[in-house]
């Protein structure tokens, strides 16, 4: 019994290394067609229920997104100071505002056509940035680049910052993050981030 649950095991291993990983540019442009494909599909919905748009990006973007790396980032010089509970706490409120602020940045799209650049990856080859380009006729474009990391363990990339027009949204929450950090404890600054998303 145990040999044939090995050897499951091995095979299930086996065609779970075979499966081809994902290119960043792919990661991004099969996640953001899905996500508006869905985004123009429940337009309807949307109309009448504007909060539906945080259930669509929980569902189509937030799988590949490095939250908890974009998490600890924020936290920098705090996270060697923070507890294991600390640092669950504040990695899931930092996921529930990331969906708040995407699913708001969202609520804007109207069926523009979004087009991807190629990957960049870095001299390690473990960090990589996709660009994109929003397009809406007699409007100016909207130049974005994901920033996306490779796990580790299971080689498949996730994106941890976006860049709009040049403003990365991780570094400047790093910043404002760290001031009130400073000022008031990494617990406050939880309660608070927590109390953003209801």
């Amino acid at each position: 019994m145990r040999t044939a649950f090995f050897l499951l095991l091995s095979v299930f291993s086996l065609s779970l290394a075979a499966q081809p990983t994902l290119t960043p540019k792919e990661v991004i442009s099969q996640t953001g067609d899905k996500l508006f494909s869905r985004i123009a599909a429940s337009q309807t919905e949307l109309q009448k229920f504007p909060e539906l748009m945080r259930n669509i990006v929980e569902e189509e973007l937030m799988p590949a997104v490095d939250y908890r790396y974009a998490a600890f980032k924020i936290l920098g010089k705090h996270v060697r100071k923070a507890s294991k509970e600390q640092r669950i706490k504040f990695v899931n409120s930092m996921k529930h505002y990331l969906v708040r602020t995407y699913a708001t940045a969202l609520n804007q799209y109207k069926d523009q056509k979004v087009s991807y650049g190629q990957s960049k990856l870095s001299n390690s080859g473990k960090l990589a940035s996709v660009d994109a380009l929003i397009s809406e006729n007699g409007k100016p474009d909207i130049h974005l680049t994901f920033q996306m990391r490779q796990n580790r363990e299971t080689g498949q990339w996730k994106a941890y910052d976006m860049i709009v027009e040049g403003i990365s949204l991780l570094s400047s929450k790093q910043s404002e993050f760290n001031t009130r950090i400073n000022k008031y404890g990494l617990d406050q600054v939880t309660i608070e981030l927590a109390a953003l998303n209801k």
